[in-house]
């Protein structure tokens, strides 16, 4: 153990920040991802990149972030753009209102602002879609304020460090933000006068140990780059979380010819609809229209707190299933196989339409 830190322990008390902080910056810089968002300089890049990244995994994310900046690189071309193309490039991530409310929030920046995002965490919040987390994210990584980003891993990682369970309520949220905020160095500068984004760095290295290392299952405590001041080297005790619903759902895959074009049948929901607005999907079919039928595709596919068994039914055997399709919920329309990719589809729909080779993989 390298003397520096000896004896030391990780406790609210007498928290080594120190040694904390230099064994944490050392060991992200030469471990850390390679993110298409890291090292660019464009406060933009950074904010779209965080709203993606809410609730969705890196994975993703990095598929539809190139296309996405591809196409709105700037906050100006994002706010010109329809609504209905910002939704049809996000296709595929899922929680569509953070696309709706950035699209809404770069309008407001270009009116209001002259396209230049605020600086502060505080203001950052007054945009629409931005909470205390995404305006921390932002105005630590793009602007390098020293304020700390507290999202499930951070709080992992302060956990297990400090030896303790997991504590959800407000004052043990709240206990922990403090700290993790006391770890968060102060902004500096170089001898050159230019900034070193030492917070941002910083909260980059949390977000990066709890994602990679500090695992909720099997923590890899010997990769750990400060195993020496934690309590807990393990797994810590968790609040049990609710199990995911089941439930079955059935689709309609119908498709015609117009020409020497293929047309296919989708149902568009409605722009007021509580969930999804505006989006198109494949159009749903009861329960008992398709008992016995054999599917053209499973696919199991999980939404927030719900797993669901997808099943696609082809329109196939002399079977016509158009009249039983459930249209309560949207208009149904025949659209062009071609134009598909340029429609705001759901997630579930686009992952459908690729596998059933009705449209191209995107990203």
């Amino acid at each position: 153990m390298p003397a520096e830190i000896a004896n030391l322990t990780a406790t609210p008390e007498r928290f080594p920040v120190a040694a904390f902080r230099r064994l944490l910056a050392a060991w992200y810089r030469k471990h850390a991802r390679e993110l298409p968002w890291r090292g660019v300089d464009d406060p933009y890049a950074t904010w779209v990149s965080e709203i993606m990244l809410q609730q969705t995994r890196v994975a993703t994310v990095i598929e539809r972030y190139n296309e996405f900046m591809r196409r709105f690189p700037t906050v100006r071309a994002l706010a010109e753009a329809d609504v209905e193309q910002v939704l049809a490039v996000w296709s595929g991530l899922g929680y569509y209102l953070r696309a709706r409310k950035l699209h809404r929030a770069a309008q407001w920046v270009v009116r209001e602002m002259g396209g230049e995002l605020p600086t502060k965490a505080a203001r950052l919040q007054l945009l629409p879609g931005i909470g205390v987390y995404t305006a921390a994210a932002i105005a630590s990584l793009a602007f390098g304020e020293s304020v700390a980003v507290v999202d499930g891993n951070v709080e992992r990682v302060l956990l297990r460090v400090l030896g303790e369970d997991e504590d959800a309520s407000s004052a043990g949220k709240r206990r922990l933000a403090a700290l993790a905020q006391e770890l968060v160095p102060a902004a500096s500068r170089a001898k050159t006068g230019e900034r070193v984004n030492r917070p941002g760095e910083h909260n980059q290295a949390m977000m990066e140990l709890g994602a990679t290392v500090c695992l909720p299952r099997g923590p890899l405590c010997g990769e750990c780059p400060v195993v020496e001041l934690c309590q807990t080297r393990g797994e810590h005790k968790t609040v049990a979380r609710a199990p995911l619903k089941s439930r079955y759902v059935a689709y309609l895959l119908a498709t015609r010819k117009a020409g020497v074009r293929t047309e296919v049948l989708l149902q568009q929901r409605p722009q007021d609809a509580g969930q999804m607005a505006g989006m198109w999907e494949l159009p749903p079919l009861p329960e008992e229209a398709v008992a016995g039928m054999q599917p053209a595709l499973r696919e199991r596919h999980t939404i927030t707190t719900t797993n669901y068994m997808v099943e696609v039914f082809s329109e196939i055997g002399g079977r016509s299933l158009h009249r039983e399709v459930v249209a309560a919920v949207g208009e149904l329309h025949w659209v062009d196989a071609e134009r598909l990719v340029q429609l705001p589809l759901t997630g579930l729909a686009r992952k459908a339409l690729v596998k059933l080779k009705m449209m191209e993989r995107r990203g």
